[in-house]
């Protein structure tokens, strides 16, 4: 375990750390011609709909319960995805802070009717806040990385998370500046 990891399961000794294992999922559908674009090719929001699906399966089974998205990035397309190609979505929970959730997802395609191996298509990281019924954050458990890989995961969403926060933090401050200086967005 990471020092972060033990950090983050002694802040939070109420609620138990959870191997990243525990939420891994695959989540796999064939292409047909309803989900292609104009080019003949399965449309980027459709794979990034079943992301958010694979995505928000891991976050609601890591938490405990319900999750929703709060922010997507470094959404990447590395080959197209074709009518007939079956789609694998793989996804697991790269860290938690108290009540947000990095999910990490991979996406790969296969010929349906073909024994190669799947190629990797795309790939995402989405935050997941995790709610209680009315809709406010609630705690989640600590990631525990057994890993080597999973501990660099762990590391890598660590640097992820900080430069997000150091993006918002630049754009509010920016936007407060402008403000004091009377201009209105």
């Amino acid at each position: 375990m990471t020092d972060q990891a033990t950090a983050a399961a002694t802040e939070s000794p109420d609620i138990p750390g959870k191997p990243i294992a525990a939420s891994r999922t695959t989540l796999s559908h064939i292409m047909t011609h309803n989900d292609t674009n104009l080019l003949g090719t399965v449309h980027g929001g459709v794979i990034m709909k079943l992301v958010d699906d694979a995505a928000g399966a891991v976050a609601g089974r890591h938490s405990g319960g319900p999750a929703v998205t709060a922010s997507m990035d470094e959404m990447a397309f590395l080959e197209p995805v074709r009518v007939g190609d079956l789609v694998h979505v793989k996804a697991q929970v790269n860290w938690a802070g108290r009540t947000s959730m990095e999910v990490g997802v991979r996406v790969l395609a296969e010929r349906w009717n073909e024994s190669a191996p799947a190629t990797q298509v795309g790939s995402a990281y989405l935050v997941f806040a995790a709610v209680d019924a009315d809709g406010k954050p609630r705690r989640v458990p600590p990631v525990i990385p057994e890993t080597e890989q999973d501990k660099r995961r762990y590391q890598e969403a660590q640097i992820r998370r900080t430069h997000r926060l150091a993006r918002r933090r630049a754009i509010m401050e920016l936007r407060e500046k402008r403000a004091a200086e009377g201009f209105e967005d």
